[in-house]
């Protein structure tokens, strides 16, 4: 059982190459900075490149539920040990050589009462993790640690 001093390591890879398709576990994936993870279906979208989840967060969840939450049940990318995943939009992290931005919060879709049965999108809620964007490439494997920097600074000029 990890404790709340021990570093935050990457503990589960999950990518799934298509919406309905079973999550495949993975012990690494490439990421390609603002495309996404190489055979994920969200590898190509403009925003949502990886979701981290916690695996002390489903912990919780799981004993509101009363039942196991799968990591790979959550459809999330990649799972951490333990804490609380960052979900402030513009936190900068970095996973292994892999630099990612903070877009929103993961928040728990309907379908997971479907997937993990009746009660588990209200048990997941504020525990669903974040969404990311890649600024960098390279690969994300377990073991590697997450480690949080600061808040990017917002972006000046004229959008487009």
């Amino acid at each position: 059982m990890p404790q709340p001093q021990d570093p935050v390591r990457v503990v589960e890879i999950g990518i799934a190459p298509g919406s309905r398709l079973p999550v495949r576990t993975l012990d690494q994936v490439d990421a390609e900075a603002g495309v996404g993870l190489v055979g994920d279906r969200y590898h190509g979208s403009r925003h949502r490149h990886v979701t981290i989840q916690s695996r002390s967060d489903l912990d919780d969840a799981a004993a509101d539920l009363g039942r196991p939450v799968p990591a790979t049940g959550t459809r999330r990318n990649v799972t951490v040990s333990h804490g609380s995943v960052p979900t402030r939009p513009g936190t900068l992290l970095r996973i292994g050589e892999v630099e990612l931005q903070v877009v929103r919060l993961a928040a728990p879709c309907r379908l997971l009462d479907d997937w993990l049965g009746p009660g588990a999108m209200r048990a997941l809620h504020g525990r669903g993790g974040a969404v990311c964007r890649l600024l960098g490439s390279g690969t994300i494997r377990v073991g590697h640690e997450l480690q949080v920097g600061d808040v990017a600074p917002a972006p000046s000029g004229p959008r487009t």
